[in-house]
């Protein structure tokens, strides 16, 4: 009897366990889902602050889509391409193991519009009319030929194998040769989205920095289903394995100078995991300078759903040594992060620490360290909208900041941000759009719009 009633305990609690992580995992799908009626189609976001001010203006004055070699957004996918009688989505929501390479067409506002007065409308944060992008359809090169691995090599690679590798070098390095800025930006997105969603964000993105340089949609196969949350995490993991091959072969065959990361709520896991396999080789282990030779620039993190512990732990085996900087975007907000939180019971990398108790040792490596910096947007304008998950795209001050960052290569302080001893965490005084736009037209006055007269 004695047996009996601790294994019915056992199952007991075994299944109180079972259905937590299933109330979690719905909880955060309610929260942090990302689908839409038309997946294929997304409303530009709001104007970031800077530019609404009328400070900042990144466009030309012609149709950039018009100008670019290959009209649209490229994007490397791990996801199984679809090859069904309904093709509902261009791949599919399951694992395809090796990397493929591609274009996304997109037609940017309505069809209607002129491009200055896209271009226009654009710009604002309270738009009198939605401003779409859509995409039309997606060109496929091939399979990126490094990506194949043991489980997936084919008896005997031909010549032509090589074909989609060049043929996606090459079409990045012609839009390099007619931007400004020579990098590459690679957005990754998070859980609970089909593939048109990450060539839809950077494309928006994109869109903020006047589609100058090259941005990629890095799409690895997560799943838009309420109870895919555990599963996305394994597959992230080992998406993670496919984005560092996909990093080394920008570095390798590229003309960029430098290839910034944007990763986003669970993508972050591909993010940190796939930076992390770099940072173990010997090559970087021993090089602090590791990122001129991966040409890693600024990795941005945002509401990171990753353990705080296990970063440290990364960071400890040199993890940081493999990119410029890494900018951490902290929220005491976020709503999808404390379920995640719950779930795992663990702190997670995107949130404040709890009632603002930063433990010494980490405040003291904060302060002596000039390559991770950890910016907590809980002030910023707008950044609890929502769920408080999706501050990037939601609030005109982070984009504003991201954007900057990326754009301009700027530092912390000299984007508006304050720093003190006593709180070794980056934060958005009240007064950082003017004092963001002041920074800006000092540093470069032909950054300022002319003023229509």
């Amino acid at each position: 009897m004695h047996h009996f009633k601790h294994a019915s305990y056992s199952l007991n609690t075994s299944r109180k366990a079972l259905l937590g992580i299933l109330l979690a995992a719905l909880l955060i799908a309610s929260l942090a889902g990302c689908a839409r009626h038309n997946p294929k189609q997304i409303f530009l976001m709001p104007a970031p602050d800077i530019y609404d001010t009328g400070a900042i203006d990144p466009f030309t004055d012609t149709d950039p889509m018009e100008q670019m070699p290959y009209k649209g957004i490229l994007y490397a996918t791990d996801r199984e391409p679809d090859t069904s009688d309904f093709l509902n989505h261009f791949y599919e929501n399951e694992r395809g193991y090796v990397l493929r390479l591609g274009v996304g067409k997109i037609t940017l506002g309505q069809s209607d519009m002129t491009w200055e007065e896209a271009r226009q409308v654009s710009l604002l944060k309270n738009r009198p009319k939605k401003y779409p992008i859509k995409i039309s359809g997606v060109e496929e090169f091939g399979i990126l030929d490094r990506s194949y691995n043991i489980a997936v090599q084919p008896e005997k690679l031909s010549p032509e194998a090589r074909i989609p590798a060049n043929r996606f070098a090459a079409k990045i390095n012609a839009k390099l040769a007619a931007s400004q800025r020579k990098d590459i930006f690679v957005y990754v997105h998070g859980y609970k989205v089909v593939f048109e969603n990450p060539l839809l964000v950077a494309t928006e993105l994109w869109h903020f920095l006047g589609y100058d340089g090259v941005f990629i949609a890095y799409a690895w196969p997560s799943t838009p289903k309420k109870l895919a949350y555990i599963s996305d995490l394994e597959t992230a993991a080992l998406s993670a394995h496919n984005f560092r091959i996909f990093l080394e072969y920008l570095a390798e065959e590229t003309d960029a100078e430098r290839i910034h990361i944007v990763g986003y709520s669970a993508g972050t896991q591909v993010v940190i995991k796939g930076l992390m396999q770099m940072a173990l080789n010997g090559e970087c282990k021993n090089e602090g300078n590791f990122h001129e030779i991966s040409r890693i620039g600024h990795v941005i993190l945002v509401g990171s759903d990753f353990d705080r512990q296990l970063f440290g732990a990364y960071v400890a085996d040199g993890l940081l040594n493999v990119a410029k900087d890494f900018n951490v975007y902290l929220s005491n907000t976020d709503k999808a992060l404390s379920i995640s939180r719950w779930l795992f019971k663990q702190e997670r990398l995107g949130q404040m620490w709890k009632d603002h108790k930063i433990p010494s040792f980490a405040a003291d490596y904060l302060r002596k360290t000039d390559n991770l910096m950890m910016i907590d947007v809980t002030d910023a304008e707008d950044s609890a909208t929502g769920n408080g998950h999706a501050y990037f795209r939601q609030s005109p001050w982070v984009s504003s900041d991201i954007l900057t960052t990326l754009m301009y290569d700027l530092p912390p302080e000299k984007r508006g941000l304050q720093f003190t001893e006593e709180w070794p965490i980056w934060t958005f005084p009240p007064d950082y759009i003017t004092n963001l736009a002041a920074r800006l037209k000092k540093l470069n006055p032909d950054l300022e719009r002319k003023q229509v007269q």
